[in-house]
């Protein structure tokens, strides 16, 4: 599947820059349904089959980060929840700094489990019933894949970062990385089911870049 991106060629003014040597990005995130090809009928020659828009949410599925920044200090460690709902983790997708906790609270009326054998986590918190919680810290970067040992359809995917410039998008698909250093970069739009998508960036003392990711989406199967 083809992911186009769009970057547009437009520098404003930014905001008043947080540190002396420092710009703003700002974008936006649109997740698009494929083309549509029409399917053969001898009966009905003009009619169209197609697959029904991706839901608003699967925007918040999606990280935008910048890759391999300036190493600064270590960004602070943030605390996060997944909730385990209606034999789902809520929400499916999570970005967080290395060091950051993330708690697993269950609040469906029967027992669930949170397990990961990615290569920077591997862990399994065990099984455990309604009203109760447990956390995980996440000390190394990378991406931890989530699932449940009682519920094979349940997954859930944690980013986690060792710097700050990441974001999920907000509902409309905007956002905003504040504070980057002046320089040249990858900025990359991840989705749990697209996959990655990058393209470059300037970023200018003082002021603000723009651009803008288009990611086709297809339907579950």
């Amino acid at each position: 599947m083809q992911v186009v991106v769009c970057v547009l060629a437009a520098w404003t003014d930014g905001r008043a820059a947080g540190q002396a040597g420092v710009g703003r990005i700002e974008g936006q995130v649109r997740v698009i349904p494929p083309p549509v090809s029409a399917v053969p009928s001898g009966v009905y020659p003009s009619r169209r089959v197609s697959k029904p828009p991706p839901k608003a949410s699967e925007i918040s599925n999606v990280i935008v980060f910048l890759k391999d920044p300036p190493k600064r200090a270590e960004p602070a460690p943030m605390h996060g929840t997944i909730t385990q709902r209606d034999e789902a983790f809520v929400p499916r997708v999570v970005a967080i700094t290395k060091g950051s906790t993330v708690d697993f609270p269950n609040t469906d009326p029967f027992f669930h489990n949170v397990f990961s054998l990615s290569k920077g986590a591997n862990f399994d918190l065990g099984r455990y019933p309604k009203g109760e919680s447990r956390g995980r810290r996440f000390p190394n970067a990378g991406l931890v894949k989530v699932y449940c040992h009682i519920h094979s359809h349940m997954t859930a995917a944690i980013m986690v970062f060792d710097h700050p410039f990441f974001r999920i998008p907000g509902a409309d698909g905007t956002f905003a990385l504040d504070d980057v250093p002046a320089g040249n970069y990858q900025i990359s739009a991840w989705h749990e089911r697209i996959g990655e998508s990058s393209s470059t960036i300037k970023v200018e003392a003082g002021r603000t870049a723009r651009i803008e990711f288009e990611l086709p989406m297809e339907a579950d199967r």
